[in-house]
């Protein structure tokens, strides 16, 4: 019988489908560009639209209101969600180890509520043998909230000069991989590689920003039409479907204010997953030396689709203590001034900035709508497989859809674990997933299938090329994904029938699974003191 596979899962955080550069971005991602170069790349793989919902997702097989994290790891029990992983539930990690892996987590967990005491969904209690990263769901790249080795709280190292979270996370995760090698040379590993790069604020080192010093001085509108002629040379967009209009909140590149400031913006943003595409490559070179690569089944992918959120200078204090623990101060005591502020340039860690809509358009292209939104470009993610002991070392582009839950599903086929109808003594969900193994080596993708996704009462489903999706508020709208991809043309009015077909089919997987009325979300964060993104 042959090895059992290693398995490298890295998760960027808020990166748009078309930033990297295998996928017609302009930022220089050489080592993910090398996994494409000699693996496949999918076309139409999708998240679900938000930090900890694609987390929980992606780590149980299960789709997040399954797991009590529906919205982020707010605890809304007992009318709301949990917002902390449940037991009916069973990680990757907890799967892997009852087959006889070494697990390990280096980055971002965001699936607990309790971010300091330790709980049963912290990751040490969840399959995970070693951790080395945050319970937070953002923070300073420079002083990170919550940083945590195991299940003892190590903020205090943030404190040393030239500490930067993503080269904390790839040192990490490289030394698990060096460490397990030296221990258990012939013993399969599980290594979660979560970043949070490039989520805001946007904080990068200045030789990473330097380098793309006057990239993007052409602005959001020629540069979403080269990444457009660039997606359709890979053969990652069809020529036929055209780039969605240019958000009607963004100006036009030749009218916008302060250019050398906005492209300042973007430059940052992409330092950040330069940065982390530099920490990848310290993952592989490790992989490699121990002579690992090769069988190993290793997949990138994105969180959500770029984030639009602004930070309004006046409301920005109050933006981030709403979502993370906010350090007013550096490590040397200097302020830290938050929001998005012409003049003040984003970058260093006494800023606290986006890099807003009209660069969030740019990383989502060709698509429409951001991060929280079920259209396009809130789902759609570059998702890159390399594994050339399974599935070969050619260059290859698939077009099968598929979502987080079919990731457990294909780990599971590829090391011959087997997922459990009980675990640790706690009945256990069915999975949800199927295998992608066949997809991936050119099988047709079932046309029966319906995939189904919702996030604070924005909701989709698809079947076959037929795509339902909705705004929270508005009504159905239907496109045909093998013409209109980009999402320009509702034909919901021509196919009443389809629409009702698949509607009733979201009511029943809703109901199934546990999906909150859009009423009562709206309700929740009310009574938090903030409305739905708008």
């Amino acid at each position: 019988m042959a090895t059992r596979p290693d398995i490298v899962l890295v998760l960027a955080d808020d990166m748009g489908f078309s930033d990297i550069g295998c996928y017609g971005g302009e930022v220089r991602t050489p080592n993910l560009d090398r996994l494409a170069a000699s693996g496949v790349r999918l076309t139409q793989f999708y998240n679900t639209a938000r930090c900890s919902p694609s987390r929980a997702s992606l780590m149980t097989g299960l789709h997040p209101h399954q797991t009590s994290i529906g919205i982020l790891n707010y605890d809304d029990s007992p009318d709301g969600y949990a917002g902390t992983l449940n037991d009916s539930c069973v990680t990757i990690a907890e799967v892997l180890g009852s087959a006889g892996y070494s697990t390990y987590l280096s980055g971002k967990w965001h699936m607990s509520n309790d971010l300091r005491d330790p709980s049963g969904a912290w990751p040490t209690r969840r399959g995970f043998d070693r951790f080395y990263g945050t319970l937070a769901g953002a923070g300073s790249y420079f002083q990170p909230a919550t940083l945590t080795r195991d299940e003892e709280n190590i903020e205090d190292e943030a404190l040393r000069e030239g500490f930067y979270y993503t080269d904390a996370i790839s040192g990490n995760a490289a030394t698990f991989v060096r460490e397990h090698h030296a221990a258990r040379p012939d013993d399969p590993m599980f290594l979660y590689v979560a970043y949070t790069a490039p989520h805001w604020p946007l904080h990068a080192l200045k030789e990473d920003v330097d380098a793309y010093a006057g990239r993007f001085s052409a602005g959001w509108d020629e540069l979403r039409r080269e990444r457009l002629r660039r997606l359709v040379s890979m053969g990652l967009i069809d020529e036929s479907w055209p780039l969605t209009d240019r958000d009607p909140n963004v100006p036009a590149w030749a009218d916008a204010g302060h250019k050398e400031w906005e492209a300042l913006r973007m430059a940052v943003y992409a330092a950040q997953i330069d940065r982390m595409d530099q920490g990848i490559g310290r993952v592989l070179d490790e992989l490699e030396a121990s002579g690992r690569l090769e069988n190993t089944l290793f997949v990138f992918l994105s969180d959500n689709g770029g984030c639009a959120e602004e930070m309004p200078p006046e409301t920005a204090e109050d933006f981030v203590t709403a979502f993370v623990d906010f350090a007013p101060v550096t490590r040397d005591g200097r302020k830290v001034v938050p929001g998005n502020h012409p003049g003040l340039d984003p970058g260093p860690e006494t800023t606290y900035a986006t890099y807003g809509t009209a660069w969030a358009n740019l990383s989502n292209t060709p698509f429409r709508e951001y991060k929280h939104w079920i259209h396009e470009g809130g789902i759609a993610t570059p998702f890159i497989v390399h594994w050339p002991a399974g599935l070969g070392a050619e260059a290859t582009v698939r077009t099968s859809p598929h979502q987080l839950t079919d990731v457990m599903a294909t780990i599971v086929d590829a090391t011959g674990a087997e997922y459990p109808d009980s675990f640790d003594g706690r009945d256990v969900l069915p999975l949800e997933g199927r295998s992608m193994l066949g997809s991936l080596r050119g099988e047709p993708a079932d046309p029966d299938r319906t995939l189904f996704w919702e996030h604070e009462g924005n909701a989709g489903a698809r079947r076959g090329p037929w795509k339902l999706v909705r705004k929270y508020g508005s009504g159905w709208e239907l496109y045909d994904m093998e013409r209109d991809r980009t999402e320009l043309n509702d034909v919901s009015a021509g196919h009443p029938d389809l629409v009702a077909e698949l509607s009733a089919a979201y009511h029943e997987w809703a109901g199934r699974c546990g999906v909150l009325p859009r009423e009562r979300v709206l309700e929740i964060y009310a009574a938090r003191g903030h409305g739905l993104p708008t």
